[in-house]
């Protein structure tokens, strides 16, 4: 009998915006040809956001019927009204746990399902939210904790899984004056987005690992880090996480850097 062969795909590293950036026609179209040119379509989506730290690593809802999290505030009453109803993905919850290693506790949390780090970009790459997808949590911020974890989920790809980091590449709202999407970027914002494209270009995994020292535009670009730390998921994914992954999307939405990757 002949083995069927899942072709490996890639990890990416999103920055995913508030739930208004699905309003700026450039990121959907950025997006939307990010998510055509994935081929062949994932079996399944795994989805790690800023929006959801706890340790240890705990595993969404695996039951489609749960809502989905609206982890945000101050918004007009129709970004409350989305959803996405993706099937769940129960074996890739169980799949994910065996994953750990031996000995790891691994939480369960089956209350909580997509927040908008995960299900804000998915409305645009597969709007009919036909594909199983699974959110589980960041169960730290240390760079190098979260290169271990991709590797350790990097396997998942050979399954026909896209695996998602989902952040903001300068994530400084504190420190925004101007909030409206054509923002003038802020010189904190345009540098350490300079010093992302750079040190990824480069293959300088050294460099973006201590950026909270070494970054321009540091604290101001990230007063705290979680925006920035599922990047080092994608990362652990790669098949050389020192390889230069592809910056698909770049640019700046209300003064902050959306730019996104894919990494293979």
């Amino acid at each position: 009998m002949n083995e069927t062969t899942v072709e490996r795909m890639p990890a990416l590293f999103l920055s995913h915006g508030a739930p208004p950036l699905v309003d700026s026609e450039p990121w959907v179209a950025e997006l939307g040809a990010l998510a055509g040119g994935l081929l062949p379509r994932p079996s399944a989506i795994l989805v790690l956001s800023a929006h959801w730290e706890a340790a240890p690593l705990t595993i969404g809802a695996t039951d489609p019927s749960v809502p989905l999290t609206y982890d945000f505030w101050g918004f007009p009453e129709r970004y409350y009204q989305t959803v996405y109803w993706s099937p769940g993905a129960p074996d890739l919850a169980a799949r994910v746990a065996a994953m750990m290693p031996d000995g790891a506790t691994v939480a369960h949390d089956e209350g909580r399902r997509l927040d908008h780090g995960a299900y804000v970009p998915l409305t645009v790459m597969y709007p009919d939210a036909d594909i199983p997808v699974l959110q589980v949590s960041l169960p730290t911020l240390e760079p190098e904790a979260l290169l271990a974890l991709g590797r350790r989920l990097a396997p998942l790809r050979d399954e026909g899984v896209l695996i998602i980091g989902s952040g903001f590449t300068t994530h400084g709202l504190p420190y925004l004056r101007d909030w409206s999407p054509e923002a003038t970027p802020p010189s904190w914002s345009v540098e350490f987005d300079a010093f992302a494209r750079e040190s990824l270009a480069a293959g300088d995994l050294e460099s973006l690992i201590d950026f909270r020292r070494r970054a321009p535009g540091m604290p101001y670009a990230h007063p705290t880090v979680e925006h920035f730390a599922p990047l080092f998921v994608a990362l652990g994914a790669a098949d050389d996480p020192e390889r230069a992954p592809e910056q698909v999307i770049d640019g700046f939405w209300m003064g902050l850097a959306k730019r996104s990757l894919v990494v293979r």
